[in-house]
Parts: C-alpha cells; structure tokens; sequence
C-alpha cells in the first residue's frame, strides 16, 4: 500500500480514470483505443489496458504506468476484433498494482464481460460484503470488479437488465465501458457525476470521458450520455435505455475547474471559455496593485490569461512545468523529497526579478505544495506574490471519483483564508466564490456537484472512507 508521503510530488486532484470503447467492424479498434487512450492521458497515470472482441473472444492486455509503456505494438498487434474498450487509471478506490488494472474480465453464467470504470461507489463494502456471501470470490481491490460482479450476478435475462439490476444496486458515482462478446455498452450514474459522450466514425461508434478524443480521432461527437443511461451498441446499431433519473443532478464541477482538457465539450459548453470566465470573475473579486500575472502551470493557465484580461495586467510565463514529473513509480527518499517540486516547476529569474506576481492556481489542498512555490518565486526575486484561487476553499473530500485526502488533511477545513495566506508565504490569498464559480461555469447550481465546498453531498457518505478499504478486506 503506498504510503501519503509518497505520494506528496503528486501536485493537486487526482481523478480516477478516462474510459474508452468502440465498435468499428473492419477498423483496428486496439490502436484508435490505443490513441483514444493517448488523448485521455491526464485522466489517469498509474496504469492502462485495452480488451478487444472479435465475436467470439475476449482478449486483454493490462499494464504498469503510462499508455505509451503499458501497452506496445506486440500487445496491439495481438489485440483482434472489432469492439474493443480501453482505460486509464488513476487509483481512487484500490491500490496502484497490475491486479487492480483495468478493464478488468469477468465471467459469469451469462458470459463473459469486459469493464472499465470511472468513479467511485460509496456502498461498496456492503455490496461486497453481500457477493461473499452468495460465494463469489475476488481478485482486485476495486470498486470496479464490485460492479462486475454485481451485474453477473443479476438473474435477469439479457445483458440491459442485468446492468439495471446493479444500478439499482450501486450509489456513487460511475460511468463504465462494458464490453460482451458481441455488443460494447455504455452506461451513466443518474445522478451524471462522471462524464461520458458518444461519437460516430467511419460507421463505427465510440464511447469516451471527453469529446477531445472524438476530435483527435477524426471521429464526430453526437452528444453526452445521459444520467442514468445505457447505450447499447451492437450490428444493429445504437440502442438506448434509461435506469431512472435522479431528482438531482450532481455533475462534478471539478471537471470544469481542473480534470477535463480545455478543448472537450461538457454539458454543451466548451471548457476553456469556462475557465477564462474564472479568472475574470477572481479579477474581479480580488484586484490588486502588481506587476504580472502568471499561472501555475498549466490547469490554471486559461484562468490566469482570464484575470490578466480583465485587470488589464500583463500575463507572463513565470514557471516552466516538467509535466511528466509525479508520472513515475521511482519516488525520491525522504532525504531528497523537497526537491519534488524544483523538479515539477523551474522559475525564471529574469522575468520574475523585482516584480509584484498576481500568481493563479486551480486549487491548494494540504497547502505543502502551494508554499513551496511561493518559496520559488521568493528565491527568483519576486518582490510580491498574490495567490489567486480559481476555486472556493476545498474543505470536504470527495467519494465520486477523485483523490482528495482526509478532511483533517485539506488545510481550508482547518484554518483561516488569512492563515492560510501565511502558511504558504503569500503577501493575499484570494479564493473564487462559490457563486463567482456557478456563474464562470454558466450552468444552474443544481445540476452541479459542489460537495468538496459545501459538504453537501448528492448522496450519503461515511465523512471518511477509506480509499484502501477492500485491501484490508482482501487481507
């Protein structure tokens, strides 16, 4: 099990996982998934997989890291058929081993099933707890498998019942990639916490987390799953079939602040006017006398170009991001840890010599990251350095699907704006309002998941789960 510490390099939120399928009769559906999952790279590091179905097999390939050296030619080349879903994970439920990569294959009485899921389910240990006891055994630590399982072992005939079955079942967040034999799936939580779209090329269907990978693809977006949808896709075409809806929908506005890439299309809006409209809205809440405006690379790059707009001060480059640094398995010791983030962000001195910073970051979780930069730009010459947040204070983990810490581990549950400012070395610290944040993002608050701000979650939650939980069941 790794241990926080190790895990300090690793800047910001984590989600768990981007998820991938296509139906593509006479396409290599391993390589557009290969590329598909290239494009969803930043949803998830640790490890990544490709199953693919050629009617009559289920093939599967599952590795270490990221896409690039999980899954190689050799594997792809082995990786026939013309349906075929991928993933990419970030752990948020499980541990970060191969067992626990996805997608994950099960087999039933039905037949055998391929999946892949983002999300998390906050009932878990009960449904867990429940299959051990009708006999089914385990070979993960994932929330994922629970879901499998929990679909094979519906009675019902016909592979959309038994999925309404489960969703009746789960509670939490889930979009999932499921693959048969014959037919790949897609299916949405009703409450639409986690993203998933549909897209068409060449006559051929694909399933993604964003549109970004349709475009990349050459593919054609057609619209989101809804909440608490099952689309079928199979030689006769797309079916759809809805498992009710939620009085509520909760889609995670993280998406919008910080997860999704600033070219994907989320509830009919492009992501990076979004993030403009943040900064202004923070140049508007929190003006300030200074000199350039810099972004914390590079989530928080379009908030800060928005802030410098509407203030009218100059935007500049103040740090250079290594983005592959925190992508690794080899973590320094304690002795070198600190250099993490010398490593992660490299200043320059030139441009931030004398210089008043009004300095823009998507989000501070513990703050221990957050004042090693203001250290940095300290040590380049910054004369003053303004913290501007593009978020509210994150004061409640989340339990839909991405890696937020303990409560007593976020800095903004314990301490004061004001003492936080001073925590981190910052001459302010301004934080986005919740309602500048609604208002920037252009939906209605109802149809968001604002619970890391407000503790207000969309379902009920034990206040602290443990992500390692069905490890020590295992154990």
């Amino acid at each position: 099990m790794p241990r926080r510490d190790d895990l300090e390099m690793r800047r910001g939120l984590h989600e768990s996982c981007g998820i991938f399928g296509v139906y593509a009769p006479g396409e290599d559906v391993a390589r557009l998934t290969f590329f598909g999952l290239y494009t969803l790279q930043h949803r998830g590091q640790e490890s990544a997989g490709i199953a693919t179905s050629d009617g009559e097999r289920i093939r599967l390939h599952t590795g270490m890291g990221l896409v690039a050296q999980a899954i190689d030619d050799l594997a792809l080349d082995r990786l026939r058929g013309d349906i075929a879903i991928g993933h990419t994970r970030y752990s948020t439920m499980g541990s970060s081993r191969i067992i626990n990569a996805q997608p994950i294959l099960l087999s039933g009485p039905a037949g055998q099933i391929a999946l892949g899921h983002n999300g998390n389910i906050v009932n878990v240990e009960y449904l867990r707890r429940e299959l051990a006891r009708r006999g089914y055994d385990f070979s993960t630590t994932t929330d994922s498998e629970i879901i499998g399982k929990l679909i094979l072992s519906s009675v019902d005939e016909g592979w959309v019942a038994k999925i309404q079955y489960a969703m009746r079942r789960l509670q939490g967040a889930y979009s999932l990639v499921i693959m048969t034999k014959e037919a790949l799936i897609g299916v949405r939580d009703p409450w639409g916490i986690r993203p998933l779209c549909l897209g068409t090329l060449n006559g051929g269907w694909m399933l993604a987390s964003e549109s970004c990978v349709l475009d990349n693809l050459g593919a054609r977006f057609l619209r989101e799953v809804e909440p608490g949808e099952i689309v079928l896709i199979d030689s006769s075409g797309v079916q759809s079939f809805k498992e009710g809806e939620s009085e509520k929908r909760a889609g995670c506005v993280f998406e919008y602040i910080y997860f999704a890439r600033r070219d994907s299309v989320m509830n009919g809006r492009l992501i990076y006017p979004m993030r403009l409209a943040m900064g202004a809205r923070l140049a508007r809440e929190y003006p300030v006398d200074a000199d350039m405006v810099i972004a914390v690379p590079d989530s928080a790059t379009a908030a800060a170009i928005g802030y410098a707009r509407e203030s009218g001060l100059p935007f500049g480059e103040g740090l250079i991001d290594n983005r592959y640094v925190g992508r690794t398995f080899i973590q320094p010791d304690q002795g070198i840890r600190d250099v993490g983030v010398k490593i992660k962000f490299n200043p320059l001195p030139e441009i931030l010599a004398g210089k008043r910073l009004v300095v823009v970051d998507d989000t501070i979780v513990r703050g221990t990251t957050t004042a090693r930069v203001v250290g940095l730009l300290r040590r380049a010459g910054a004369k003053e350095v303004y913290m501007r947040v593009c978020a509210p204070p994150l004061r409640y983990p989340c339990f839909f699907g991405i890696d937020i810490p303990t409560r007593g581990e976020l800095i903004a549950a314990r301490e004061t704006v004001p003492q936080i400012a001073e925590h981190i070395g910052a001459d302010h610290l301004g934080y986005l309002s919740l309602e500048g944040l609604v208002e920037a993002v252009g939906l209605p608050r109802e149809v968001l998941c604002l619970a890391c701000f407000t503790g207000e979650y969309p379902v009920s939650v034990q206040l602290e789960m443990d992500k390692f939980a069905l490890e020590t069941a295992k154990e």
